[in-house]
């Protein structure tokens, strides 16, 4: 359970905390309850609470025992009795749902609008009849006076359906192109429905005709906006009683009306231009408070005077809500698995079947708890450029408070861990290096015209480029480019682009990729550093004139292997042989130091545990022998002859030759258990063991023929 605090508004979030697979074993789950105080801290109020993937549509029955919700995937609806406190069943369907209306008081009668335009009834024994609509449906409500059922969606058409007579009546007609929500008003069964030219129409269903049309669309465009690309289509409406109506746009404004006047009476902003998804009115306990939801947040604020009163942030996009009738459970569906559920006090006291979270919450009033903002770091704007995550600004991962955000304190810890020195620290430092290098060029320096990064690769460029016997001409010419083109400096000059010879990847393609031999790329370092032979000893020139016979002889075979192709595939296939040589000998090395590793962990961990057992501190005592207390030194005291006739089992018989004792030796505890379960086993298939007397069947008196017994 998680505790925030908004507006001096305590909130408790009763899906927080980590929930455990079902897959796991009951062994390991008491483990992991009993390691992590997360998991023994949290509270689950509806057992299996959650859906596949995400939870769509949640509504809760007229007499308040049942919870039916939708989601994905497969589609399905799960029911849950709150009595219980769990799942009472799950149906599959064929499609996802739209939305849905319980026509009775539990779950024996419900109604479902599907995505594929099909419309199904749910009793209890499972799905009743299902017909189709004649175009999709966004919103439907039930009409109970005349059991007539209302279907709007991407039509102009209001479609009535009558669950008396099993038939479509006549379609109300609307003037807007499309219409997405309809509601019907309790107090004198006036039928509103929103369009999407931002209009509300009322219509009145004892003469089926439109009685009034209030136009939202106009009010709900801010005069501060820039540039209005389309007019506001209206996506939810709420009645409080029979003269107040609350309206929710697609740019997340929420108009409250008096149906007596075409103006609005308060306008509340969202913030987010998203579509409001549902408004609530609530006013129990004495409270007059509205709740509005988007896809991001649950606001809840005054009616009067438009205040805000709390909120509630979402970790997933929210998709539906509903509030449990008479109290300050908050039921939630979203685009995760877990359904959230959250509780205000403030709203109203807990439900009945969950009166336990009363006397909860009052426990954690009077001791401190961790707040939401205990785990999230508050960072200026300048904060946020220095740390690189300006970008964020707007997302979810940021809230907006006072001059700055809030942010995950794992994130910012990974933030400025990874975080780049600042400018002035850089400078320093490459000024220190400069000087540092100054001086170093006052000393004797031997001059060399390898570069000091990836060494190894230039000198195989270079050899390549100057070997005018290749046969892969094209290759040759793109690799020349490589050390030609200015765009590729940087790779023998900065050290981020180096070569790193210790990963894994390269030392198994090392091997294969590497084709200069080893004289020549000795022959081209000493080229290229310019070294001179006087300064070098005979085996220096010695090693010259041989570099430079190889070299002849580089040519000549070059020439011979353009003559004869035979000899060229002969040595092409010996290069593959020890190529393959050197990737098996790469990878067992790899392996090796992989099993060395792993051998030295393990070792480290042995000591660990080994110095804590030394480091600990044994008291040693005398030990008494408890095997058999006071009975058994008092049996000890005694004479043979006693303690024979205190044995039960023991028994001395007198005979000819002198006298026989017989005992029984008594048995290990697993043994006697196993009996005594077997010996159970056998009493219960006795007791539970019929009589077959009566299958048996009546004797068949002997046929007889010509005098003989046949049978």
């Amino acid at each position: 359970m998680q505790v925030s605090t908004t507006n001096d508004v305590k909130i408790y979030n009763l899906s927080a905390g980590k929930s455990l697979p079902d897959w796991i074993s009951e062994r390991k789950r008491r483990k992991l309850v009993k390691q992590d105080i997360d998991i023994r801290r949290r509270i689950e109020l509806i057992q299996d609470f959650d859906m596949p993937a995400i939870s769509e549509v949640i509504r809760v029955s007229k007499d308040g025992q049942y919870v039916l919700a939708t989601g994905t995937y497969k589609p399905r609806v799960r029911c849950y009795d709150l009595n219980n406190l769990g799942l009472k069943f799950e149906r599959c369907m064929d499609a996802e749902v739209v939305t849905f209306d319980i026509l009775s008081d539990d779950y024996s009668k419900v109604v479902f609008l599907q995505c594929d335009r099909y419309v199904e009834f749910h009793t209890q024994q499972g799905r009743y009849y299902r017909f189709r609509i004649p175009k999709y449906g966004r919103d439907m409500t039930y009409h109970a006076s005349t059991c007539d059922l209302y279907f709007v969606g991407s039509s102009h058409q209001i479609y009535r359906f009558n669950l008396e007579q099993g038939r479509f009546l006549n379609p109300l007609e609307s003037e807007a192109s499309a219409l997405n929500c309809i509601k019907i008003n309790p107090e004198h069964n006036l039928i509103c429905v929103g369009t999407v030219a931002g209009k509300v129409e009322a219509w009145d269903p004892r003469s089926r005709s439109r009685a009034a049309v209030l136009d939202c669309g106009l009010q709900a465009i801010v005069p501060e906006t820039e540039q209005v690309t389309s007019v506001p289509a209206v996506t939810s409406i709420a009645f409080r009683d029979g003269l107040n109506m609350g309206v929710g746009t697609s740019t997340g404004l929420v108009l409250l009306y008096d149906i007596r006047s075409n103006k609005p009476m308060r306008t509340k902003d969202h913030m987010y231009g998203l579509p409001i998804r549902k408004v609530e009115y609530h006013k129990e306990y004495n409270n007059d408070l509205i709740l509005s939801m988007d896809s991001q947040t649950v606001k809840i604020w005054e009616r009067e005077t438009g205040k805000p009163y709390t909120s509630i942030e979402a970790t997933a996009d929210f998709t539906d809500m509903c509030l449990y009738k008479q109290s300050g459970l908050i039921f939630l569906a979203n685009e995760q698995p877990k359904m959230q559920t959250f509780y205000v006090p403030s709203l109203g006291p807990a439900p009945k079947w969950a009166s336990f979270l009363d006397s909860l919450t009052e426990e954690l009033e009077e001791s401190r708890t961790a707040t939401v903002y205990d785990d999230y770091k508050f960072v200026t704007k300048q904060e946020l450029y220095e740390l690189g995550l300006d970008h964020l600004i707007g997302s979810a991962l940021l809230r907006a408070h006072m001059h700055g955000f809030y942010m995950d304190v794992r994130l910012y810890r990974k933030a400025l861990s990874a975080k780049a020195p600042s400018r002035t620290e850089t400078l320093k430092k490459d000024f220190i290096r400069s000087e540092i290098d100054k001086m170093r060029e006052k000393r004797v320096q031997v001059s060399s015209n390898l570069p000091s990064v990836n060494k190894d690769l230039f000198l195989k460029l270079k050899a390549e480029k100057e070997d005018s016997a290749s046969k892969k001409r094209q290759k040759k010419k793109a690799k020349e480019s490589l050390l030609e083109d200015n765009r590729f400096n940087s790779l023998f000059t900065d050290a981020n682009f180096e070569v790193d010879t210790n990963e894994e990847t390269y030392r198994l393609l090392n091997p294969v990729v590497s084709k200069l031999d080893k004289t020549k790329l000795k022959e081209m370092e000493d080229k290229l550093e310019g070294r001179s032979r006087r300064g070098r000893g005979e085996d220096d020139q010695e090693s010259d004139i041989e570099a430079k016979n190889s070299e002849d002889d580089d040519l000549a075979s070059s020439s011979d292997e353009d003559d004869d192709g035979s000899d060229d595939e002969e040595e092409s296939s010996d290069d593959e042989h020890q190529w393959t040589q050197e990737v098996k000998r790469a990878h067992k090395n790899i392996q090796a130091e992989r099993a060395e590793a792993q051998r030295a962990a393990r070792q480290q961990k042995v000591q660990q545990k080994l110095s804590k057992i030394s480091q600990a501190q044994h008291k040693f005592a005398e030990l008494e022998d408890t095997s058999g207390g006071k009975q058994a030194r008092k049996k000890s005291k005694q004479s043979l002859e006693a303690r024979l006739d205190s044995e039960e089992v023991a028994e001395v018989k007198a005979t000819e030759t002198g006298h026989t004792f017989t005992f029984t030796m008594d048995k290990p505890k697993q043994v006697k258990r196993r009996e005594e379960e077997a010996a159970r086993h056998l009493a219960e298939r006795k007791e539970i063991r019929r009589s077959a007397k009566h299958l048996k069947k009546d004797k068949i008196p002997p046929k007889f023929w010509m005098g003989k017994r046949v049978r």
